[in-house]
Order: C-alpha cells, then structure tokens, then sequence
C-alpha cells in the first residue's frame, strides 16, 4: 500500500511547499492538487517543489481535459518531469462538474467520458512520442508536436472516476491506473476495482499492477473529535460533486444529503456543513484517531483492492478557508502528516 498527500493549492505558498518538503523527507509516494481555477496554480508550485524535494513524486489529480487542453496538459507534465528529473505523473478526468457549471459549461451535454478518453490518447502520444495526428469524435490534432520532452521513459498517466462503470473499465483498459474521489466504504470500492480489473483484462492487462488510489477526505489528529468535525466540513462542501449512484454505493440516502447540497450550491456553506449528518462524514471520510484511521483503510479499502491511499489532508486552515469555521483542536498538515507517516503507513509497510 502506497501512501500520497493531495493538498488544496490554498495556503500561502510558502507553507505549501514546507508541507511538500515534509512528505518528502517522510517517505509519502506523491503529493497531488486539483488543478483548479478556485485554487492556486499547481504547475507553478510543483515547478518550485521539484527543485526542493529528491524523490515524491508530483503532478495533478485531476487535470481537467475539458477546461485545460490536452495538448497543454501534455507540455506542463513533461516539463514538471524534465524539472523533477523524472518524478511527474498525471490523473485526467472530464473535470469538476460544479466548476465547469461556473464556467457556463453543461458537461453531461458534452460527452464527458468520449473527450476523457480522446484527451488520454493525446496526452499519451505526446509524452511519448511529442507528436500526435488525431481526429477523433470529439477532438482533432494535425501534426501538433511539442519540444517539452520527459525524463521517464513512460510517465504515468491515470484517469479519475467516480460514477462508473464506464469511467472505471476506461481507466482499466486504457491508463495506468484511475483515482477514485470521496468514497470510504468498502462496497464502493468494490465496484470500482471491479470494472477497472473488468476493463484491464478484456484489453489484456494485469489489473493488479495498475495504480489503484483511494483519494480520500482524511484528518486525524490527538483530538478524534475534532478531526471528525473537520472531515464534515469537507464532506459538506463536496457531496454536491458526488453522483447519486456514488453515494448509494456508499450507503448514503441522496435524499438525506439533498438539504446539505442544495446550500452548498446557494453559496451556503456554513449551512451545508451543518445539514451534513456526521454519519453521513464518517462514511464518506477516513477521519479520527490515527487508530481509526488506520482500521477504516485496513477492513475497507484495502480489502476491495486498493493499493494507493491518497490524503486528501484537511486541517484547521483548511476549513477556516473554506467556511469561516474555527475548529482549534484540528491538527494541522504536517502534524498529519507526521501522525500518518509514524502510526499508519508502518501497518502496511
């Protein structure tokens, strides 16, 4: 089981990339960051952890193919890679579908997982080879060729999914790997590494060396309590992403979550928060005592088949930022960090 810090671009950067450092030098496999227009710009950051770290590995989970283009895409992740001398890696999905909304785009209407798809070849064929001709349903390159060339020889490329089960066998069959977001339960990741194993073995694959990634809603900390409190923050304000078949794999009601995502999408986080019902967090989170935590990815992720946790850490910072909430016993990112590095990843060394 490997271990990774996703971060929210959203601290002030020097702190970012002291947390960066720390996960470093703890042995974390990766830091990952939405590539996202409400945060700060992640290429730029990874560019300036690259040459502050020796052997994480970087680059955004997920970059979205609808908003940024491929071929972009394609140019930031080997130029991270020359930068890291070989230590990028991407996680491709259609995108936040409550970003896109604010950007005026109605991405059911333009099928997501057809450009997901025609965005990984191109993508791929520009990191490896730097030029693509492609005229795809959706997407067309003639001749576009690129002088942005990476260290690895392959660079992991992954797909994000949640909905399934298309997004999942796609990832299967096509990637190196899918991370999929916000579920914590053992049933729905059950389903997921089913259809990525059903898509790797119908394109002839060995779905057990692909890269399986639990991104996760994580806190923990010496005050269970409020770790658990943090943890519904987040919760509340990224239900509202998560499809309707997502949360009835998790066991969750959307009809329970409906008040809660209906604030959240008024602008109404402080509300949102509070119609989340702390059962609801807890199943949609790995959050509480290190020993919690650490049962929670024991009996159900790593069962299902998972291989990657990825902690997607939330502090007292964080929800502060997010809500104007002020949760004094949540610990903060490197106090995280360090309660990971020493009480959970040795159970799964």
């Amino acid at each position: 089981m490997r271990f990774s810090y996703a971060m929210l671009p959203d601290y002030p950067l020097h702190e970012s990339l002291a947390a960066i450092r720390l996960a470093d030098e703890l042995g974390f496999h990766a830091c990952y960051a939405a590539d996202e227009t409400w945060h700060k710009d992640l290429w730029q950051l990874f560019a300036v952890a690259a040459g502050q770290t020796r052997r994480i590995r970087l680059g955004p989970s997920v970059s979205p193919v609808v908003l940024r283009d491929p071929g972009l895409i394609a140019q930031a992740v080997a130029t991270l890679d020359e930068l890291s001398d070989g230590r990028a890696e991407a996680v491709l999905s259609s995108g936040n579908f409550e970003l896109l909304a604010q950007h005026g785009i109605d991405p059911a209407g333009g099928r997501p997982l057809t450009r997901v798809k025609e965005a990984l070849h191109v993508v791929r064929s520009l990191l490896d080879r730097g030029s693509v001709s492609f005229r795809g349903e959706l997407l067309t390159c003639d001749g576009l060729f690129t002088f942005a060339r990476p260290v690895q020889e392959r660079v992991p490329v992954k797909l994000g999914a949640m909905r399934g089960p298309k997004s999942f066998e796609a990832a299967g069959e096509l990637s190196d790997g899918c991370h999929h977001a916000l579920s914590g339960t053992r049933e729905a990741y059950e389903y997921a590494v089913a259809h990525i194993r059903a898509g790797a073995e119908r394109a002839g694959r060995d779905w057990a060396r692909l890269d399986i990634g639990a991104w996760v809603v994580f806190s923990t900390g010496p005050d269970p309590a409020a770790a658990k409190e943090a943890a519904r923050s987040m919760v509340g304000i990224y239900a509202a992403a998560m499809p309707r078949e997502q949360l009835l794999r998790n066991g969750v009601d959307p009809a329970v979550l409906a008040p809660a995502i209906e604030a959240m999408r008024a602008g109404d986080l402080a509300r949102s928060i509070a119609l989340t019902p702390p059962e609801v967090a807890e199943r949609l989170s790995v959050s509480g005592s290190p020993e919690e935590c650490l049962e929670k990815i024991r009996t159900q992720l790593a069962p299902a088949g998972v291989n990657h946790v990825v902690c997607a850490v939330t502090d007292r910072t964080l929800v502060r930022t997010f809500t104007g909430r002020d949760l004094p016993g949540a610990a903060d990112v490197p106090a995280q960090l360090r309660l990971i590095h020493e009480r959970i990843m040795p159970a799964f060394a």
